[in-house]
C-alpha cells in the first residue's frame, strides 16, 4: 500500500507540474490579448477597416491601406518562400547526406538566427539602392528570407517523424521514390506542414524592421510592387510614436487587429486540416448511438 501511495503521489506531482507548465505558457498570450483588447478593442469600427488615414490634424480614418499592404507583401513573399522552403525541407529529410546537404543545413541554421533588421539592411542594399526607390517588392523579398528557413527546418523535422516502414512499404509496392515522397510522406503530413507554414507566415506578418528599410510605408493605398507600400506593423510604429492621441488610439487598434489576424490564421489552418477527423468522430458517435437504440 505504501508503494502504491508513493506512485500516486509522484503521478499527481508530475501531472500538476505539466498542467502548471501549460498554464505558464498560455498565460502571457492571454495577458497580451486582454491588454490589447482593453486598449484597442474600443477603437475598432468599420471606418478603421474601410478607410485610409485622414490628413494630419484630422480625427478619424483607418488602416485599410496598411492591412491590405501587409497581406500583399506577405502573400508575395510567401509565394516565393513557401515552395522553395518545402523543396529544401524535403531534400534535407529524404536526401540529407553529403556536402551539399550539410552546407544547405548550415546555411538554413544561420538564416534562422539572423536578426530581422540585418535582413532588412541586406534587402535595402539589394533592391532599394539598386532601384533607387523603396518598394513593396523589396519588402516581400525581405519577408521571404524570414519565412524560408523556418519552413525548411519545420518541413525537415516533420517529415523525419514519418516511420521508415511506411516509406519502405510504398517502395515495396513498386512505386517510384518521388511518388512515395509526394503522395505518402508529404500528403500524410500536410496538416503538420501547413501548421509550420502558418507559423512562418505569422512570424513574417509581425516584422517591422525589414519593412522600414524596404517598403518604408505610405499614407495612400497602392498595389504597385515597385512603389512604397504601407504595412500594418510599420503603421502601428509610426502612429505609436506620434504626438496625436487619435493616432495612438489607432495604433492600439492596429496592434489588436494584427494579433487577431495571426491567431485567425493559426485557428483556420488547424480547423481546415482537422475537420475530417472531427466529422468522422461525430459520425462514429452518432452511429454508435443509433446502434445502442436499436
Amino acid at each position: 500500500m505504501k508503494v502504491i501511495r508513493q506512485r500516486k503521489m509522484k503521478n499527481f506531482f508530475f501531472y500538476f507540474a505539466l498542467i502548471s507548465s501549460s498554464l505558464v505558457v498560455i498565460l502571457p498570450l492571454l495577458l497580451v490579448f486582454i491588454f490589447l483588447l482593453q486598449k484597442g478593442g474600443a477603437s475598432l469600427s468599420l471606418d478603421f477597416f474601410l478607410n485610409n488615414p485622414k490628413p494630419v490634424g484630422e480625427t478619424g480614418g483607418g488602416m485599410r491601406h496598411a492591412i491590405l499592404g501587409s497581406f500583399y507583401m506577405v502573400g508575395l513573399g510567401s509565394f516565393v518562400a513557401v515552395p522553395l522552403g518545402l523543396l529544401c525541407g524535403i531534400y534535407l529529410s529524404e536526401f540529407g547526406k553529403g556536402k551539399i546537404a550539410n552546407s544547405l543545413r548550415f546555411t538554413i541554421d544561420l538564416l534562422t538566427g539572423v536578426p530581422s533588421i540585418v535582413v532588412g539592411i541586406f534587402s535595402y542594399l539589394i533592391f532599394v539602392v539598386t532601384m533607387k526607390s523603396f518598394s513593396a517588392m523589396a519588402g516581400a523579398f525581405a519577408l521571404s528570407i524570414i519565412i524560408l528557413p523556418i519552413i525548411t527546418r519545420t518541413t525537415e523535422e516533420i517529415l523525419k517523424l514519418i516511420p521508415r516502414h511506411v516509406k519502405e512499404a510504398g517502395l515495396a509496392l513498386g512505386l517510384p521514390r518521388w511518388k512515395v515522397i509526394l503522395f505518402i510522406v508529404v500528403k500524410g503530413s500536410r496538416s503538420s506542414l501547413m501548421t509550420g507554414i502558418i507559423l512562418a507566415i505569422s512570424r513574417a506578418a509581425g516584422e517591422t524592421a525589414p519593412l522600414l528599410f524596404t517598403a518604408f510605408g505610405s499614407m495612400y493605398l497602392s498595389y504597385s510592387p515597385t512603389e512604397p507600400m504601407a504595412s500594418l506593423p510599420v503603421q502601428i510604429y509610426n502612429y505609436a510614436i506620434s504626438p496625436y492621441d487619435d493616432w495612438q488610439r489607432q495604433a492600439w487598434a492596429g496592434a489588436f487587429t494584427l494579433i487577431i489576424i495571426v491567431l485567425g490564421l493559426n485557428l483556420f489552418a488547424r480547423f481546415f486540416f482537422t475537420r475530417k477527423t472531427i466529422y468522422r468522430a461525430i459520425k462514429n458517435k452518432l452511429f454508435k448511438k443509433n446502434e445502442d437504440r436499436t
